[in-house]
């Protein structure tokens, strides 16, 4: 059993049901960190981190470098304590002097999207005007920013009447620019007035136009993520510009770019030269809802149809980026269609002759990140890799994959790659127990930090410290897990079993604004997490056991490794225990009610699956539950009655919070109603809260606070040992 330790790194109104007293309840709410400052746990002296430190906590963005490397602005978003409204903060940073300061400066308006184009001017998007009469919308500025944080401007760039700009690329030539927003397909310009229906406020929906909903928006019927080029004269947008998607050409296309749901500026690429533009879209029909085939498509800008480069995969396709020289096209690709986890092996497309290359088809890592050094020489990628992400290089001509080691100790959660001229390398790196900061590189050696947005203020408050483990899991196979606690914290310590979601996901060594170990192990429970079979980073075959089998390798796996890990650190109290989980991890949690019923003295359930039928019936991506279940429900009954947690309802025993979202249509909010009236009409004690405002996460920060406090109170009560408690012992 292998063991490495390291130190501090590593859903409007809302309804809630039998509130718990400590729930968010307005702005003033600052009992937790009163209670932590008064409440002692046995071997610590500093005070531990609360919920409120979470929520107002600093947020660096990813950064932006001028064209030749040597300044980068980044942005860092500030949480008001007392009124909760977050604000960016923006910075200018000198990269060739070692320890140079940061120099803020102040945009003129309230902007997000930074990004300097070849001219040397930074430009961002802002729904401000600085004219007060004008109507707030998306438009595209810019400004010039010297070293010492002077500003000369904003002066406007883009703005198109009755349609908010959500995104832009500039041509790396400087003379172009590419502008997205949400519009009509039968819009011939960006600039289109939405028209207003005339009678009623019903939506209707064909039944082959494909996805009614997705993730927390409903769909207007018509309405796509749609670009446009412009040329650029003097840093004014001109013309009524091309749609890339072909317009009314013979052989357009219809789809969204960027991309539903998440879908950024990296499904956008411009050619080298400006000649035209890569993109990424799903064409819609009836098969969208069933389908991950995102294709790559080129552009010439003349106005007609795209030409599909990556036709002859069925499959997923995307981070279009050309090398520095416009030879070739570099890309990420799954192979089997349906599946949303399949690898995503890093392609090579030779832009002459078309022939494609798999580059890294015989690693054994799903790539992301991807892009070119600066010199073109080879190209970067990031990858999970058992509890790390860390950064890779790529050789293009052999396809050689080489981990790069840009941390002193464990590499943690490596992002926001960008190469730098003469072989520097910038990147972000967060970890367990410290939010991102941003480091440079140079000529292979180790990262330098850049800043202390968080540093410095993490180490005010008490350290935590997590162990990383191994034991054998399902089939003997070797299973990986952490325990994250209070560093000298004395026992017996309770115990929170963290199942992640996905299910092919992890709860690798990094930060997360939402489910965040240190500040649960900072209220006094060790946390143990554990990558059961399914999770992502040990290989493409050990996610791929996850598939038609939710309920059998992976709670074999969690109940091996909570034993492992108990086994491992005699101080926490396995008598006093409880899981939680969410999405998958939720479905876990409800698998477990009924197939583990003794094992927990609580359970806390967020937006998971409680019944596989109705699930299936009311999700959107139905290509995910077709690839894990093996079809659909009428397809597939026996797997999917097989793995239900509705089917197990008698035995359910345990204590459980339930949460969920009513806009998440992922894992629709009844998921999380029927699970509740199951609880109740076996009169088993139970909480739910329920936020109407949010979606498969939970994004607000008052509705953040409200959650962790609801959270810690459920945990308390079940676990926290009273003095009556201790005169019956």
């Amino acid at each position: 059993m292998g063991n490495i330790f390291f130190k501090g790194t590593a859903c409007a109104a809302v309804s809630l049901i039998a509130a718990s007293p400590l729930a968010a309840d307005g702005h003033s709410e600052t009992a937790p960190r009163e209670a932590l400052q008064d409440a002692a746990i046995p071997g610590v002296a500093k005070t531990p981190m609360a919920a409120i430190d979470l929520i107002t906590m600093p947020r660096l963005g990813g950064p932006t470098v001028t064209p030749f490397g040597r300044y980068a602005v980044y942005s860092v978003t500030n949480t008001d304590p007392d009124s909760f409204d977050r604000n960016a903060a923006h910075y200018v940073l000198d990269l060739a002097v070692p320890g140079a300061a940061p120099v803020a400066f102040d945009l003129g308006l309230s902007g997000f999207s930074l990004t300097f184009g070849p001219d040397n001017f930074l430009y961002f998007i802002s729904y401000e005007h600085t004219d007060d009469r004008e109507e707030d919308r998306g438009r595209v500025w810019r400004i010039a920013l010297e070293a010492n944080g002077n500003v000369t401007g904003p002066m406007l760039v883009a703005d198109m009447p009755g349609t908010d700009i959500d995104g832009f690329s500039i041509a790396p030539t400087g003379d172009k620019i590419a502008l997205w927003g949400a519009i009509a397909r039968d819009c011939e310009d960006l600039a289109c007035e939405s028209e207003v229906q005339e009678l009623g406020t019903g939506r209707v929906y064909e039944g082959d136009a494909g996805f009614y909903r997705h993730w927390d928006k409903w769909i207007a019927p018509g309405t796509f993520n749609r670009v446009f080029t412009f040329d650029l004269v003097g840093g004014e947008v001109t013309g009524t510009g091309t749609a890339l998607d072909g317009g009314n050409a013979d052989g357009a296309i219809s789809g969204n770019t960027p991309t539903m749901p998440f879908g950024g500026g990296e499904d956008i690429s411009w050619a080298p030269d400006g000649s035209g533009v890569y993109f990424v879209a799903r064409e819609t029909g009836a098969n969208e809802p069933m389908s991950t085939n995102l294709d790559i498509y080129w552009s010439d800008l003349s106005g007609g149809a795209p030409t599909d480069l990556t036709a002859a995969n069925e499959a997923h396709d995307s981070s279009p980026a050309p090398s520095p020289d416009g030879k070739y096209l570099a890309y990420l690709a799954m192979e089997r269609p349906g599946y949303e986890a399949d690898r995503l092996v890093v392609h090579l497309r030779d832009l002459e002759t078309g022939e494609t290359r798999a580059l890294t088809q015989e690693t054994d890592l799903s790539f992301g990140g991807l892009q070119w050094s600066a010199d073109g020489d080879h190209l970067l990628a990031s990858a999970a890799h058992v509890l790390d992400t860390p950064a890779f290089r790529i050789d293009p001509e052999s396809g050689e994959v080489t981990e790069l080691d840009l941390i002193a100790g464990n590499e943690a959660h490596i992002g926001n790659l960008t190469s730098l001229p003469g072989g520097r390398l910038l990147f972000t790196r967060d970890s367990i127990g410290v939010p991102n900061e941003l480091y440079l590189a140079a000529n292979n050696a180790r990262g330098r930090p850049l800043t202390d947005v968080v540093t410095s203020r993490m180490g005010d408050l008490a350290t935590t410290m997590t162990r990383r483990f191994s034991f054998p899991g399902a089939d003997g196979d070797t299973v990986w897990g952490q325990i994250t606690r209070l560093e000298n914290q004395e026992g017996p310590i309770p115990a929170i079993l963290y199942i992640h979601g996905g299910p092919q996901g992890s709860f690798r060594d990094g930060w997360s604004s939402r489910w965040n170990p240190r500040v649960l192990a900072s209220q006094g429970y060790a946390v143990i997490s554990v990558d059961f079979h399914g999770s992502a980073g040990y290989g493409q075959d050990f996610m791929d056991s996850i598939n038609r089998d939710w309920g059998g390798k992976p709670l074999e796996d969690l109940q091996k490794g909570l034993a492992a890990a108990l086994e491992l650190d005699e101080q926490i109290d396995g008598t006093r225990a409880c899981a939680m989980g969410a999405s998958y991890g939720g479905y876990m949690v409800n698998w477990i009610a009924g197939q583990w019923p003794d094992r927990f003295d609580c359970l806390i359930q967020h937006d998971g699956l409680f019944d596989m039928r109705s699930f299936y019936y009311s999700t959107e991506e139905l290509w995910f539950p077709r690839w894990d279940f093996g079809g659909s429900y009428s397809e597939a009954r026996e797997t999917y009655e097989r793995w239900n947690p509705a089917n197990h309802v008698d035995e359910w025993r345990t204590p459980m919070l339930v949460i969920t979202g009513e806009q998440d249509f992922r894992v629709p909010y009844t998921q999380g109603l029927q699970s509740f009236t199951a609880l109740q009409e076996r009169g088993i004690p139970s909480q739910m809260l329920v936020f109407p405002d949010e979606n498969h996460w939970v994004l607000g920060a008052e509705n953040s606070l409200q959650w962790h406090n609801s959270v810690f109170s459920w945990l308390d009560r079940w676990l926290v040992e009273t003095d009556a408690d201790a005169d019956t012992e």
